[in-house]
């Protein structure tokens, strides 16, 4: 019996090979690699795919959502609002600002987070609002952005997981102030290493990002500021740019792998996707009341699963400081004990997708 791996970047890679090579000798031979015109082609064009005025490259998406904030003079005292059900590396980017992270809980149907408790949260203190557009879903980002104009807070949008994703039509990383993406591997717009970027319209944000992301220089040895060195590389840019032409086909393949899903599935939660947005399935995502053994009983079938994320930043150890406990967030905590993640990758065939399909339904009514 083949295994069914929960992801693979190869195939890929096979599909782009004779675009990303010659990208790649161009740089080789170029004897360029920080900071040059790959980099500089790959901003005007991602800032282009977005129709917005600005995209800075930085090394990596949680440096993304430090410098947002940084360049915005949200730090020390400040409280910035975002989910608990996320991947760490968004709290993780707050507190490296020297932010307090306020979290609250999520929409049990679009796991992203809930705009009434964003409402709950905003004190005195309050300067932004980081709302995740988780596993390729947007956020409910009307109210959200409503939420911060009337209450005068930045908005940043963390875009991580959602490259391609619109809601009402628009792209997801063109509400807010400012919008940061992770380009890492398994990202729907990934690279070859760690990558990240910032999208504005603002020109003195994105003249400060520039400034900060290396050392806070105007000019080579000249510092305005203290900055620090998060700089995408031109190795990165590069096949980032190839890939960046091939986002939306391959967004589309992501949603052709769902619908079957969608088709199959019945035993368990599926994915929903909101009236008014376009889910770009960076993960497919289900919910089952005996995930563990699912996902070990899928495990014995040959087919993999990984959980995004079995424990939420609140109950973990290190943000134990933080002064959660268990039953802060429920809608969250229930979440983190049902959800799992089911094979979602491009090059995955539809035979394959059938066949993981038909094992969750079978596993699933063993279990009931």
């Amino acid at each position: 019996m083949n295994t069914i791996p929960f992801n693979q970047l190869a195939p890929l890679y096979d599909l782009l090979a004779d675009e990303i090579q010659p990208a790649v000798e161009r740089v080789m031979a170029s004897g360029w690699f920080i900071l040059g015109p790959e980099v500089a082609a790959f901003e005007q064009e991602f800032a282009a795919y977005h129709g917005v005025k600005h995209a800075v490259g930085v090394a990596n998406g949680t440096d993304a959502i430090e410098l947002a904030l940084r360049v915005a003079s949200v730090g020390p005292g400040d409280e910035v609002i975002t989910v608990s059900h996320t991947a760490v590396a968004t709290v993780c980017a707050i507190e490296q600002a020297g932010a307090v992270p306020v979290l609250v809980d999520i929409d049990p149907q679009s796991f992203t987070i809930d705009p009434a408790a964003i409402e709950a949260a905003i004190t005195p203190r309050t300067r932004a609002i980081i709302p995740v557009h988780l596993y390729g879903h947007p956020a409910a980002i009307a109210p959200i952005s409503e939420i911060a104009a009337r209450h005068n807070l930045l908005l940043i949008e963390d875009c991580a997981q959602a490259h391609g994703a619109r809601s009402n039509g628009q792209l997801v990383g063109t509400f807010g102030h400012l919008a940061a993406f992770s380009f890492y591997p398994t990202k729907n717009l990934g690279a070859y290493g760690d990558g990240g970027a910032i999208l504005t319209n603002d020109d003195r944000f994105a003249e400060r990002l520039r400034r900060l992301r290396s050392y806070g220089q105007t000019q080579r040895y000249i510092h305005a500021e203290r900055g620090v060195n998060s700089r995408l590389d031109e190795l990165q840019a590069a096949i980032l740019r190839v890939k960046l032409r091939h986002l939306d086909e391959h967004n589309q393949q992501r949603r052709q792998i769902a619908r079957i899903y969608d088709t199959h599935l019945r035993e368990v939660m599926t994915p929903t996707e909101a009236p008014d947005v376009h889910h770009v399935y960076h993960l497919y995502v289900v919910r089952h009341g005996a995930r563990d053994a699912l996902m070990q009983a899928l495990a014995q079938q040959g087919v993999g699963t990984l959980i995004h994320y079995p424990v939420p930043v609140h109950l973990q150890d290190a943000y134990d400081d933080l002064g959660y406990r268990p039953g802060s967030l429920p809608v969250t905590e229930q979440t983190a004990r049902e959800i799992l993640s089911l094979p979602m990758y491009i090059g995955l065939k539809p035979h394959d997708v059938e066949r993981a399909a038909r094992a969750v339904e079978a596993c699933s009514r063993v279990l009931s």
